[in-house]
């Protein structure tokens, strides 16, 4: 059987990640793509080097790591800054995923998910279909983006605006997962999706719903 590779995504602090752990927690191969972003542009990779070309040293953290959060602050109100960067690093994290895949596929994995924060802005839904949007109402996305960066409001919103709608997000995938309410809900949702993808697939649903038969019978 060949590898199926789904879509997850949503956006900043809608809960994506959560959902992400929790298949993971099932048995569900989980790539990140923003853990595939860091190691494109790791101490010593061409991709830091070329980044610290474009954007300067002021980048670096004293260690000589990528500092992200200034970085972010230049690329998140500057679409052509923005821009200048994903054209340096989507195309090695492309290359990062394909590799995890192929391994994936090698090793008989019938299914995997790719956890992308802008999957619908780069264009991957039809390459990774059908598309998982986890999504919160618009004060409560604010709100958790925040506390989790430990930023401000203001911030928050500039990085929001950034990315495509949650709302259109919504209306172009193949399953919303809500994340407003308690984590409980959360994680039955994201089961019921799984569930409905294994069947979509062919693939036996007990492979990664043995442990969820209790919460949702």
């Amino acid at each position: 059987m060949p590898l199926h590779v789904f879509g997850l995504t949503g956006g900043i602090g809608s809960g994506k990640s959560s959902v992400g752990a929790h298949f993971q927690a099932l048995g569900l191969p989980v790539v990140d793509a923003d853990q595939l972003a860091r190691d494109a542009v790791a101490v010593g990779s061409e991709g830091l080097s070329e980044i610290v070309r474009r954007f300067g040293a002021d980048v670096l953290a004293p260690d000589g790591s990528l500092d992200r959060a200034a970085l972010g602050r230049r690329v998140f109100s500057n679409p052509d800054e923005r821009q200048a960067l994903e054209a340096i690093t989507h195309p090695r994290v492309r290359a990062l995923a394909r590799d995890r895949f192929a391994t994936l596929e090698a090793q008989g994995e019938p299914l995997a998910c790719y956890e992308v924060p802008l999957l619908f802005e780069a264009g991957l839904e039809k390459t990774y279909s059908p598309v998982v949007v986890v999504a919160v109402p618009a004060e409560l996305q604010a709100t958790r983006a925040a506390a989790r960066d430990g930023v401000t409001r203001e911030t928050i919103q500039r990085r929001i605006s950034a990315q495509l709608p949650l709302a259109e997000k919504m209306a172009r995938a193949d399953f919303v997962i809500d994340n407003g309410g308690s984590l409980d809900a959360t994680k039955l949702r994201a089961e019921q999706v799984l569930r409905a993808i294994c069947d979509r697939f062919g693939i036996p649903v007990d492979r990664y719903a043995a442990k969820t038969k209790t919460r949702a019978s």
